[in-house]
C-alpha cells in the first residue's frame, strides 16, 4: 500500500488559520475529505494519515470524526494540552479511539527555543508510551539542539521527525542541519518523514537537485526502514501540485530496491502508526 503519511484538513477561518499568509493565499479555502480523495485516485495512494493544523482538542475530534466517514483516513495525529494536569486522562479517553495514533504540539511556533525540555512537557510526554501513542515532532533547525535532548530521555517513545525538520532550503542552509539531524538519527527510536520540503525551498523556482542533498543526507542518517513519504497537502500546493510532491520523493528513491521503496512509501507508516 502507498500511504500519505502526513496531510491536513481543514474549514477556512481567516482569524484560526492566521498563519497561511499573502504568499500563501491559494490554500485560503476549505481542504476537505472529497478534495483529498480525488488527489489520491489520481495518484494512487491508498491511505494517509491526518495531522492536526491547530492546537485545540476540537480539532482533534474534526479529525477523529473525518477519520470515522472516510475509510481511506487510516490514521490520525491530533493535539492535546501535553503540559495539562489532566493530561494522563485525556489520554486515556483518546486512547479508546483506533484511528487516534498520536499527538503533535506546533513546537515550531514556540518563542522558547527549548520548549521540548519544560517539566510540564515532559510530563506529559511520559504518559504517551503507555497508551502506545506516538509523537511528531514539528521543529525548525534551530530547535533540533533541544529535540535531541528530548528523544534521548525517552527511549522507548515512538517519535517521528516532521518534514525533516525544516531545513532553509531557499536560503542553502545545509550543514548546521546536517550534523543534528545525524545525531538524532542515532537514536533508533526516532523516525523522519520526507514531507514538507518544497515548501522550505522557493515557491516558485525549486528543483529536485536543490531538494536531492537532504533527502540524502536523511535517507543515510535513518535509513529506508525510518523514513517514510508525506505530501503536507494542501499546504504543499503554494509550491507545487500533488504529483510534483510525489515524483520528487519516487525518483529520489528509484535507486532503492523495491522492498526499500515500498517501506518508505507505505510499509514503514503502516508499521510506525499502527495503521488497520
Amino acid at each position: 500500500m502507498t500511504i500519505d503519511a502526513h496531510q491536513h484538513f481543514w474549514k477556512y477561518k481567516p482569524v484560526k488559520h492566521a498563519w497561511i499568509d499573502d504568499a500563501m493565499s491559494v490554500i485560503r479555502r476549505d481542504f476537505m475529505p472529497l478534495d483529498l480523495k480525488k488527489v489520491y485516485d489520481e495518484n494512487g495512494i491508498d491511505g494517509c494519515v491526518a495531522v492536526q493544523a491547530d492546537q485545540t482538542l476540537e480539532e482533534t475530534n474534526f479529525l477523529l470524526s473525518m477519520s470515522a466517514e472516510h475509510s481511506f483516513i487510516k490514521g490520525v495525529v491530533g493535539w492535546v494540552d501535553l503540559r495539562a494536569e489532566n493530561v494522563d486522562g485525556v489520554l486515556m479517553e483518546y486512547s479508546e479511539h483506533e484511528k487516534v495514533k498520536g499527538f503533535r504540539h506546533i513546537v515550531q511556533g514556540e518563542a522558547d527555543h527549548n520548549f521540548l525540555l519544560r517539566p510540564d512537557f515532559l510530563r506529559g510526554i511520559s504518559y504517551m508510551e503507555k497508551y502506545d501513542f506516538v509523537y511528531d515532532i514539528l521543529i525548525f533547525p534551530h530547535q533540533l539542539g533541544a529535540a535531541l535532548e528530548f528523544v534521548k530521555r525517552f527511549p522507548k517513545q515512538k517519535f517521528v521527525i516532521d518534514h525533516i525538520a525544516k531545513p532553509y532550503i531557499k536560503d542553502g542552509y545545509f550543514d548546521g542541519w546536517a550534523v543534528l539531524m545525524r545525531e538524532i538519527a542515532k537514536q533508533e527510536n526516532v523516525y523522519c518523514k520526507l514531507s514538507g520540503m518544497i515548501t522550505e525551498a522557493d515557491f516558485n523556482s525549486w528543483t529536485p537537485k536543490q531538494i536531492n542533498p537532504y533527502m540524502d543526507l536523511v535517507l543515510s542518517a535513518f535509513g529506508s526502514d525510518r523514513l517514510m513519504f508525506g505530501s503536507d497537502w494542501p499546504v504543499c500546493l503554494v509550491a507545487g501540485a500533488y504529483a510534483q510532491v510525489k515524483q520528487l520523493v519516487t525518483d529520489f528513491i528509484a535507486r532503492l530496491s523495491p522492498i526499500e521503496q515500498a517501506k518508505i512509501m507505505g510499509t514503514n507508516a503502516i508499521q510506525f502508526y499502527n495503521l488497520k
